[in-house]
């Protein structure tokens, strides 16, 4: 029951830092920080993180549907609520800073990564599954579903972490920093969880 209590704190800590940005954005007090632009990485964080959260999404809800497995569907499933609530957040953030949703600079940009995110088979930031991938994913059931998925889901918060960790660094809205650090801290946890649940299967992460 450990990852319960890590992914509540999680999304604990994204309400509180979304009420906060909220409130500042439309009460005009930036606490110093004006509102970002288009092309910031405050901006660039939201969006590219919002559709990595948007495949931890799929990915969980694909699993739940794959075993019954009590243990990994209830780690599905907070995942998903946490990063789907987690989402929804950052795209309100860029409505409420009057940001488009879609930049046509290619992703990852804003940490001057933008040529390792190829966007090969679907995979268009660091961590994300592949198209082929989540097709497996799909296609597996009970124990070998289990397995791919966290195997998967390892991988990804491994890239969702680069990506906190780099907003933590570029980012200049403090709250979306607290909220970016509460990210790589409960994927950290979360990460060190599903190692353990893989030996239980008797697998580990992929290299």
């Amino acid at each position: 029951m450990r990852h319960v209590a890590w992914i509540a704190g999680a999304a604990a800590t994204a309400l509180v830092a979304a009420g906060a940005i909220t409130y500042a954005v439309a009460d005009g007090d930036d606490s110093g920080t004006k509102t970002p632009a288009a092309d910031s990485a405050d901006a660039g964080f939201a969006r590219d993180m919002a559709v990595h959260h948007q495949q931890a999404v799929e990915m969980s809800y694909i699993v739940r549907d794959r075993t019954d497995d009590e243990e990994v569907r209830r780690l599905a499933y907070d995942i998903a609520q946490t990063q789907a609530n987690q989402r929804g957040m950052m795209i309100g953030w860029l409505d409420l800073w009057g940001l488009p949703k879609v930049s046509s600079d290619p992703p990852m940009s804003w940490m001057g990564m933008s040529g390792m995110a190829s966007g090969k088979d679907g995979a268009m930031m660091p961590g994300m599954a592949t198209n082929t991938e989540l097709k497996k994913l799909g296609s597996l059931s009970g124990k070998q579903a289990e397995i791919f998925y966290l195997q998967l889901m390892t991988d990804h918060h491994k890239g969702g972490v680069h990506m906190a960790e780099g907003c933590v660094a570029k980012c200049t809205v403090d709250v979306e920093k607290k909220l970016a650090q509460g990210m790589a801290e409960a994927q950290e946890s979360e990460i060190e969880l599903m190692t353990g649940m893989l030996k239980e299967r008797g697998a580990a992460p992929r290299d």
